[in-house]
């Protein structure tokens, strides 16, 4: 199929739950590769009873499935609204949307299930409901078919970082932190076989967790609540033996690992040790600062042996000046110059939307989306589901 240029709305939601990212997105072939440029990026909050609903479903116990496919087609209709807005306040025409859905259930990992093994995953967001409103192709379900092929689902972000970072001279080490933290690694000059990439642990889900709990805010804005407490390095260390850290990469998380449940044992060895709630926020800053440093030190360090290496930042928790300076403290020591998408031209926020932008326009041209060193894939993969208008 001839590569042709098109104009594409990228549409994410993470873990954190928090609301839609929307990136409108030129998409050129130049020399045979995908050349982007940002043309709008957008943000749109849950509304309250939304982000509730969300949050219920994630990982549940117990739902209905009345309440899964309301949920569904609810998310089809706040994606629409999305991208609709979007479009409208900055006069741009789409003509793809890529939509990676709300992610309800995530096992990257082979389980038992009704005599059976099989790794399994749920994005919620009605694909048929947005192409109907929008007028617009819309592609969606990008996970399974990496899943199908031996990987994990995840993470799907390396593609972009590696066709708008990498360098001939300069290691880089993109570091998304979201609900959850995931980085990329790509050695100086090397191709797209020396990707490794995967998930660090939690990014903004513990901390979010935790100034809902003790504060009755949705998020410590700026570290600000963090920066008054004291790391309780006791607790730290404990949570830091959970075994996922070890596991060796590829490897994927979410609410499943550090989630609800995860996040209540981390409060309850906090309040053991410390009755100041600030404690506990900082010692959650640290976990998620911590656990970066020492994934990037344990499994990306002895590969890279680059003299420069910028690791660049970007997610909402590029927006905490305490985790900042606390990555910094960790990073710098260790070769890395910290940075944010932002210095390279692309806001925090917009770039795991401009992600999925990238992988609708190559599922469009039925090229695959996935890095296989990423996710553990046996081979490439065309990634989705296209839902025509």
């Amino acid at each position: 199929m001839k590569l042709k240029p098109m104009i594409v709305a990228g549409v994410m939601s993470g873990t954190s739950a928090d609301g839609i990212d929307v990136a409108l997105v030129r998409i050129a072939p130049v020399k045979g590769r995908p050349k982007l440029k940002l043309l709008a990026h957008e943000g749109f909050r849950y509304q309250a009873a939304l982000r509730s609903a969300v949050l219920a479903a994630m990982n549940a116990k117990s739902t209905s499935t009345a309440e899964l496919a309301r949920l569904n087609w609810r998310l089809g209709i706040a994606y629409t609204d999305a991208v609709k807005a979007t479009t409208e306040r900055h006069q741009v025409k789409v003509e793809l949307v890529g939509c990676h859905g709300q992610t309800l259930y995530h096992q990257a990992r082979t389980a038992s299930y009704v005599g059976k093994k099989f790794a399994c995953t749920w994005q919620a967001g009605e694909a048929s409901l947005i192409a109907a409103e929008l007028g617009v192709p819309v592609v969606s379900n990008f996970r399974p078919a990496d899943m199908a092929t031996g990987g994990q689902g995840a993470p799907l972000v390396p593609m972009l970082d590696y066709v708008l970072f990498a360098d001939a001279k300069r290691g880089r080490v993109l570091q998304n932190i979201g609900g959850i933290g995931n980085l990329t690694a790509m050695p100086a000059g090397r191709g797209g076989d020396a990707v490794m990439a995967f998930d660090t642990g939690p990014g903004n889900m513990v901390m979010d967790a935790l100034a809902q709990k003790l504060f009755g805010k949705p998020c410590d804005r700026n570290g600000t609540l963090a920066a008054r407490g004291s790391v309780l390095e006791t607790v730290l260390e404990q949570m830091l033996r959970d075994s996922y850290f070890a596991q060796q990469p590829p490897k994927a998380a979410g609410r499943e690992e550090f989630g609800r449940e995860y996040a209540a044992k981390f409060l309850a060895a906090c309040c053991r040790v410390s009755r100041k709630p600030e404690d506990a926020l900082a010692t959650a800053t640290a976990l998620t600062s911590e656990s970066i440093a020492r994934s990037f030190e344990r499994f990306v360090l002895p590969g890279m042996r680059d003299k420069a290496i910028d690791y660049i930042i970007s997610g909402g928790g590029a927006r905490n000046a305490t985790l900042m300076r606390m990555l910094k403290a960790r990073l710098e020591p260790l070769g890395c110059n910290l940075a944010t998408t932002e210095e390279f031209g692309l806001p925090a926020e917009a770039k795991e939307a401009a992600a999925f932008a990238l992988l609708a326009w190559l599922t469009w041209h039925q090229l695959p989306g996935n890095v296989p060193a990423a996710t553990g894939a046996t081979r490439p993969a065309i990634l989705g589901q296209i839902t025509y208008a």
